[in-house]
């Protein structure tokens, strides 16, 4: 009798893109990275990934100009708001790193999957984090409304896996690293020390992000032979609806290898 054959690399990453109920998601983004890890999955890309993952019902999706505006991260309520809000990116990013396999991963090297997989479980972890944390706080995932922006970059991106690397790693989440720091301060002020345990811990794992993000933007550069922060600016010009605005968290990016010939240009 023959043997089954594993399961493909592809067909897993949509298996995660298609789950909408998020701890089921954060758990099975768990598991298709251990069997990743555990060679249980073949380096096959057999099924494409959708132009859109699968949403739960709740939080309510609106465009990011019509979302209420977050009360002051001393008071409970502007506290939760914050946490929900952190808690949208690193679901939405367990998706992002998933597709970033299973779109784009034929071809490269088994490198790019394993850091990309390592990518997903950690913000698996992150959503995990903060959804625990809303519910000590009282509130859940899904309770406020939440925008869809990064999956909008995401889509606008899937054609071209320069432009994706530039678009959510290198523009995205890098705004994370400038961000983050002055959150942290707020929840200490307001004598939140288990929330900003939190996000330093999400912030530390975000360096590791955009350093994928980067190795492999400069690792096509090299085989398409184009010069990596000329191009990345094009690039982002051209598919980043938003502005790269200072202040930048300089130490963190260059910690990242994200240097400032990349980005200082784009925000004048």
């Amino acid at each position: 009798m023959a043997e089954t054959p594993p399961e493909s690399l592809a067909s897993a990453c949509l298996s995660v893109l298609q789950t909408a109920e998020p701890r089921a998601k954060l758990m099975l983004a768990r598991a298709v990275a251990r069997d990743w890890r555990a060679g249980r999955l073949a380096h096959r890309f057999d099924v494409p990934m959708p132009d859109y993952p699968v949403r739960p019902d709740r939080p309510e999706l609106l465009p990011p100009n019509q979302m209420p505006r977050r009360g002051k991260a001393g008071s409970g309520a502007g506290r939760i708001a914050l946490l929900h809000a952190i808690a949208h990116i690193e679901f939405s990013a367990i998706d992002l790193a998933f597709d970033m396999i299973g779109r784009f991963g034929d071809g490269l090297p088994r490198a790019f999957v394993d850091d990309w997989m390592k990518v997903g479980a950690e913000e698996a972890m992150h959503f995990a984090l903060l959804e625990r944390r809303l519910k000590q706080l009282g509130s859940h995932y899904g309770a406020l409304p939440a925008h869809e922006g990064l999956w909008d970059a995401a889509h606008e991106t899937r054609h071209d896996l320069a432009a994706r690397l530039a678009v959510v790693p290198l523009v995205l989440e890098a705004r994370g690293l400038d961000v983050t720091p002055q959150m942290i301060e707020r929840l200490q002020r307001a004598g939140d020390n288990t929330s900003s345990r939190i996000l330093s811990r999400i912030a530390s794992d975000e360096v590791g992000h955009v350093a994928a993000g980067i190795l492999w933007f400069e690792t096509i550069a090299i085989q398409q032979n184009f010069d990596a922060p000329s191009t990345f600016q094009t690039l982002v010009r051209r598919h980043f609806r938003g502005a790269v605005k200072p202040p930048f968290n300089d130490s963190a990016r260059r910690q990242a290898g994200l240097t400032q010939e990349y980005y200082t240009a784009l925000a004048h």
